[in-house]
């Protein structure tokens, strides 16, 4: 698997553009957030501590959202491809001590939580063979390292466009794919007002 485009895009983004929703490939604010109410539906109880495993991390909006939206949690792992998007997670979120981050395109810590957002929609030079194994892979590896669930989201094949360089996932087909693989504990979100859906996995 060959993300090295993937983290050119990133690194160039976050040069471009600073903190700004724009660096991690959404063009607001608002639409972030509602991607994030979304994946948060994994989260049993918000007023229980709990720790976070962040896939695509960026530059840190998530653990920002987290603290305003009032969720209590220990530890919040990052994990991004992209070292200068770490760098300035770092310095945004200020480096409190609940966090850590890594440079890794895999999760290699455990958190009863892991989440990922938009990193499976812009496949580049791969073909979509390769890029459906990666995605089976990266799920696979987000369940492992999660105890108690795991969240993600795709574009949705039910558009009235698509772009030929973005990738575009049916959603009876990761049901499928995550009935079969972790579980009858699985809800897809369909119904918001952005041409995708989220995926939530419990275990």
């Amino acid at each position: 698997m060959n993300l090295d485009n993937i983290e050119k895009l990133y690194t160039n983004n976050i040069s471009k553009y600073g903190i700004d929703s724009r660096a991690v490939g959404w063009n607001s604010q608002e639409s972030q957030n509602m991607r994030f109410k979304k994946l948060l539906e994994v989260v049993e109880d918000k007023s229980v501590s709990s720790s976070i495993n962040e896939l695509g991390c960026g530059y840190g909006e998530l653990f920002k959202y987290l603290e305003n939206n009032e969720f209590e949690f220990e530890q919040f792992n990052g994990y991004d491809i992209s070292q200068p998007m770490l760098d300035s997670c770092k310095k945004y979120l200020n480096s409190p001590q609940k966090v850590y981050l890594y440079h890794h395109s895999s999760l290699k810590t455990k958190a009863d939580y892991s989440l990922t957002s938009g990193i499976f929609n812009t496949p580049f030079q791969n073909d979509r063979e390769i890029w459906e194994k990666y995605i089976e892979n990266t799920l696979k590896n987000m369940y492992e390292y999660s105890n108690k669930g795991i969240s993600f989201n795709f574009l949705t094949t039910y558009v009235d466009f698509k772009s030929d360089n973005l990738f575009y996932k049916n959603p009876s087909d990761i049901l499928d794919f995550c009935l079969k693989n972790f579980g009858k504990k699985v809800v897809i979100y369909h119904d918001y007002n952005l041409f995708e859906y989220t995926v939530i996995v419990k275990k």
